[in-house]
């Protein structure tokens, strides 16, 4: 027993000498540890910052960091806190120790923390950084058939490709091909990544829902979390990323930010392609290049339609080919229809079935197979996104127009503000400008197409498949098909089952002689009838149950040469077009129409007379351009009698009292346009007031005098389009500089003009720093045989597109330097016809030589 305890004792107080010594040890070397511990921690922090700036360089190059440089790293931010606190406390703890003897925890402490920091200091890490994660770039499933999308396709992956593009748009109406587009660009990513860490897909739809696509590209780019991810995480994320984004099918902006993606610049070398029916998306998506996708030539479509076929089908019969073309015709170039009606025809092997197919198409197309179900819908989409109620009766309205019609802004405005779809009431200019905004809004939702026709007015068409559409919503998907009528090749009035329902009704260009019965339209709001060709007469009882009817347009019957008075039935009437008509006055009937707006009567030849104009109080349009009516002194008073009268178009010639209209303030101010032909004028020119604000086509010709005066400076504010010739007295133009907003400027054998900008006149004008022709888009100068300058020095022309020059071999030089006109790949282009003219123009200097000579072409007369 007592060895027993003996040897037990003794082991107990071994451990407690152990213990006492190795805590003294902790007391005694405690100066020693926290100078080797700040050391050791200087070569630590230094171990750390040779390894981030290595990891930076490694990250720029597309590795990213390894997770066990990510550990230790966190190691050693969490041993630097602990270190800086030891430290902090050192004097107060050697201060415990001088007094007391012993600070056994604090030297514990400092022991262990510096075996730690030397183990961090000597861990080996050879490689810190390994090939990025990436997703590959999924392939996007494609029609079996796809025709005519290569130059599209090789543009815009070109545009991808380049280091300035960052948000390519590209937008076009539905079914024209834009997603199969994008997947193509989307699939070529397969097969070269283009050095990008992750090619993302995102079908947008029309509901826009931020969360979803948060979520699908968080799961593209492998990012996980607990929950839904956030768009911050994300974005931060991407941030260290290089990505490809698709967004397919967009109807609105699309905020990056907010869907976790940084914008694409040229650091990051990011990139966004997306897809819209809207132009206007593209712009505040900040799209830079704007791809327009179109509907694809008839050529192209043709070859499509053939494959959707089949070889069989198409020579099953002879003949079958050509009628395939005609159908394939009326698809216009759209895939969707093109895919959807070469489908159904694909087992149509007999010319009646082909035949019967066109008439389907030619009458009611919402009959044929397909179109009510797969083709309209689509459609239908960019009719429900329009805003407004309003914009979409205007769209519904461009119906009433035959296929391929090109048609009038300004005319398909007047129809919008007298049926009552454009307010009116607070003046016509500001109702001209909501009705244009309209139309630019059609335009860019791809619904409407625009031009500028070749008189230079603005036009607009309907794809033929998008005014289907139209005319199918306007009969309320077919269930009202009477509501709304359009009808050519007629030679008598259409039978309709209910006139009751009517609503509008369109049979322009139809061959019809007679306007005969009494048709009881209640409800019929619009009527046109122009270009009827042979019609002649109308009966006075045609128009004696239109009650709510507002808008008839009876333009262009040339054998009409009277109106009956049964026309006094149409009490609502605000719109009358009897334009290139033979109408010679105004019918009693006529002028009780006391709501009427607008009445066009130019272009009739035989007007001798508008005696009782001034009965209609109403009236705020009045257009009597290339009409025949002589204007006296009686006529000038009626005119100035239509106190609402806001524009008039007028032509004057040897016939007319133009000093009497010159004199008329209340009749100059609304004018808009103005022809002056052959005019019986003073030799000393015309001087026109400076209320001829409105004033925006000037048209002077064969006139005797020597000068245009102007009222004041910026009298011309409105004048967009001025043509002068054979006005032979003439020696400058120098008014026209007093028109900033001139855009067309034709100049015809005015043979004594030199020049058109005269600078003696120009400088007697206070104020007149201004340059001339900021808007200019074409200048055309023929037959100027003394004509020496355009401007005494050289103009920016930021907007020319055109010069064109005909036998004026004194103009020298062109008031050009390298910087003028439009630039681009519709950059300014000078025509000329004489190869001797070309070679003695008198450049600027040899930077304008280089920048025009290469642009100039020659035009065979």
């Amino acid at each position: 027993m007592g060895i027993c305890f003996s040897t037990t004792s003794d082991h107990c107080l071994n451990r407690v000498f152990q213990w006492l010594e190795e805590k003294g040890g902790y007391n005694h070397d405690l100066q020693k540890n926290l100078d080797s511990l700040e050391e050791t921690m200087i070569d630590l922090m230094a171990k750390q910052a040779s390894l981030s700036r290595r990891l930076k360089r490694e990250e720029d190059e597309g590795l990213q960091k390894l997770p066990e440089l990510q550990v230790w790293l966190d190691r050693v931010e969490a041993i630097e806190k602990k270190v800086n606190a030891l430290i902090r406390d050192r004097d107060v703890e050697l201060q415990k120790l001088y007094v007391c003897g012993f600070c056994y925890g604090y030297g514990e402490t400092v022991f262990l923390t510096l075996k730690d920091v030397e183990k961090l200091k000597d861990e080996v890490l050879e490689v810190i950084a390994e090939p990025a994660q990436t997703s590959e770039a999924q392939e996007r499933p494609l029609p079996r058939i796809i025709v005519g999308q290569e130059t599209m396709l090789d543009k815009a992956w070109k545009h991808l490709m380049e280091d300035k593009v960052g948000t390519l748009g590209m937008y076009g109406m539905g079914g024209v091909g834009k997603t199969n587009l994008l997947k193509q660009t989307n699939n070529k990513f397969c097969k070269d990544r283009c050095e990008f860490d992750f090619v993302i897909w995102i079908a947008v739809s029309k509901e826009l829902q931020l969360e979803k696509i948060v979520d699908e590209i968080a799961q593209q780019v492998h990012l996980r979390e607990d929950g839904s991810p956030k768009a911050d995480h994300l974005y931060n994320f991407l941030l260290k990323k290089r990505f490809m984004l698709f967004l397919d099918d967009i109807w609105e902006k699309v905020d990056l930010a907010e869907i976790g993606v940084p914008f694409p610049t040229t650091q990051n070398k990011c990139k966004v392609a997306f897809t819209t029916r809207s132009q206007a998306v593209c712009t505040s998506m900040g799209a830079k290049p704007i791809l327009e996708v179109q509907c694809l030539a008839e050529n192209e479509a043709f070859d499509l339609f053939q494959k959707k076929v089949g070889k069989a089908t198409l020579e099953s019969e002879p003949g079958i080919s050509d009628l395939a073309r005609i159908v394939a015709k009326k698809c216009s170039g759209l895939p969707l229809a093109l895919n959807v009606i070469g489908e159904t025809m694909s087992s149509k092997r007999t010319i009646q079935e082909w035949m019967h197919a066109i008439d389907v198409l030619n009458s009611y197309a919402v009959k044929f197979s397909g179109m009510k179900d797969k083709i309209l819908p689509i459609l239908k989409y960019s009719y429900e996104d329009l805003k407004g109620e309003d914009t979409k009766l205007c769209l519904l309205y461009c119906a009433l127009f035959p296929e391929d019609a090109k048609i009038d802004k300004e005319t398909l405005i007047g129809y919008w503000m007298c049926e009552g779809i454009i307010d009116e009431s607070e003046g016509i200019e500001k109702a001209e400008n909501e009705g244009y905004g309209i139309i630019g809004s059609l335009v860019s939702q791809s619904l409407l197409m625009e031009e500028v026709n070749n008189y230079g007015k603005g036009v607009v068409s309907m794809h033929d498949v998008v005014r289907e559409m139209a005319l199918w919503i306007a009969s309320d998907l077919g269930i009202q098909k009477e509501a709304f009528i359009v009808r050519v090749g007629l030679r008598k009035i259409p039978k309709v089952k209910n006139w009751k329902v009517v609503r509008r009704m369109s049979l322009m260009h139809n061959r019809i002689g007679h306007l005969a019965g009494s048709p009881e339209c209640l409800e019929l709001t619009t009527l046109l009838l122009q270009e009827f060709g042979n019609l002649s007469k109308i009966s006075s009882e045609f128009f004696k149950s239109m009650p709510k009817l507002a808008v008839l347009d009876l333009s262009g019957n040339h054998n009409l040469s009277e109106l009956l008075e049964g026309i006094s039935n149409l009490v609502s009437l605000q719109y009358l077009n009897l334009s290139d008509t033979d109408i010679q006055d105004l019918s009693k009937g006529l002028r009780e129409l006391k709501k009427l707006i607008h009445l066009d009567l130019e272009d009739t030849s035989q007007l001798k007379s508008i005696a009782g104009i001034s009965s209609l109080h109403s009236l705020k349009v009045l257009k009597l351009l290339d009409s025949a009516l002589p204007w006296d002194l009686n006529t000038v008073k009626e005119v100035e009698a239509l106190e609402h009268l806001e524009i008039l178009t007028i032509k004057f010639d040897r016939s007319t009292n133009l000093e009497s209209f010159l004199n008329s303030q209340r009749l100059m101010s609304p004018t808009r346009y103005l022809k002056i032909w052959s005019s019986n004028l003073k030799s000393s020119g015309i001087s026109f007031p400076e209320t001829m604000d409105k004033l925006r086509g000037l048209h002077i010709f064969n006139c005797n005098i020597s000068e245009i005066k102007m009222g004041m400076i910026c009298s011309f504010s409105s004048l967009v389009k001025v043509r002068i010739a054979a006005c032979s007295c003439l020696r400058e133009v120098t008014f026209l500089m007093f028109a900033p907003n001139l855009r067309i400027l034709e100049l015809s054998s005015v043979y004594n003009l030199e020049d058109i900008i005269n600078k003696e006149k120009a400088c007697e004008v206070e104020n007149s720093g201004s340059l001339p022709f900021p808007n200019l888009r074409n200048l055309r100068l023929l037959y100027l045989r003394k004509l020496k300058n355009i401007n005494w020095s050289p103009l920016p022309f930021p907007y020319l597109e055109t010069i064109r020059i005909r036998d004026c071999p004194n103009l020298k030089k062109l008031p050009l330097h390298s910087k003028s006109g439009k630039h681009g790949e519709n950059g300014l282009i000078i025509k000329y016809e004489e190869k001797e003219w070309i070679e003695g123009v008198e450049w600027e200097d040899e930077a304008t030589k280089t920048r025009f000579l290469s642009s100039c072409q020659l035009v065979k007369v």
